[in-house]
């Protein structure tokens, strides 16, 4: 028995369009899987700054000299800069008052340096 030429066209289609599917699926799948520990690990490594203020944060984000801030409470925190790390935490402490400890790369500021910071 032979089957007529639509029928065998048509499930030869069939086949290729759900080879094709699954195909695409698992791409979508793996690449997903792929990056999703990597969107993870960029929103957690991205504190660059650390700096613990002398009194509590007015506003939850600020902008400085292009570098964003996010802070609660008295902590702030935020992404490298190209500047200096002192230059960075005066500019800071110009804008939310006494800085009491900052760190760049989990790496503190010396005292005459924070001093400097706050002057």
């Amino acid at each position: 028995m032979t089957l007529p030429l639509s029928t065998s066209i048509s499930s030869a289609f069939l086949r290729n369009t759900g080879a094709i599917a699954m195909a695409m699926l698992y791409t979508v799948l793996t690449f997903g899987a792929t990056l999703a520990p990597a969107a993870a690990e960029a929103r957690t490594a991205s504190t660059y700054y650390t700096a613990e203020l002398s009194t509590p944060a007015k506003e939850a984000r600020t902008i400085i000299r292009g570098v964003v801030w996010y802070c609660k409470d008295t902590t702030c925190r935020a992404k490298k800069s190209n500047s200096r790390p002192v230059n960075v935490c005066k500019r800071l402490s110009n804008e939310m008052g006494e800085i009491t400890s900052f760190t760049a790369k989990d790496k503190a500021l010396a005292d005459e340096k924070l001093a400097k910071c706050n002057s």
